[in-house]
């Protein structure tokens, strides 16, 4: 599974990292700062799950999420510290969302989600 993390805050974009350290068949295929290279990872790197981080300088997550059909957006896994955004989040199809600060299990929930098995193959359901 290809994953790109976007978070302005270096030590959240760490934890995700570190809690991904330990998972299988799982690349870090990028790591943003800010909205617009956000936007620009999304188009060039086709990761197929994001975690993202709702408010960024300049360009928070949901107008990055606006520069794209909806049906050309990887899997979304909303990280934030305020729990005002939920229902947004839900409403432009997140899988999940995590509130800082979040422990291990929480985070193996989130990814267990994504209707992946541990091979990168779809789950039968």
């Amino acid at each position: 599974m290809r994953i790109l993390i976007v978070d302005d805050e270096p030590l959240a974009c760490e934890r995700i990292r570190t809690l991904l350290a330990d998972e299988a068949n799982v690349e870090i295929v990028g790591e943003c700062h800010d909205g617009r290279s956000a936007v620009a990872a999304l188009r060039g790197l086709a990761p197929d799950l994001v975690f993202l981080d709702v408010q960024m300088p300049e360009m928070d997550g949901f107008k990055v999420l606006e520069q794209f059909e909806p049906a050309a957006l990887p899997v979304l896994v909303f990280v934030t510290a305020f729990d005002r955004y939920a229902i947004r989040a839900f409403e432009v199809c997140a899988l999940d969302y995590l509130l800082k600060p979040f422990d291990r299990d929480r985070f193996r929930k989130a990814l267990a989600r994504d209707g992946r098995s541990s091979s990168g193959a779809p789950r039968e359901i």
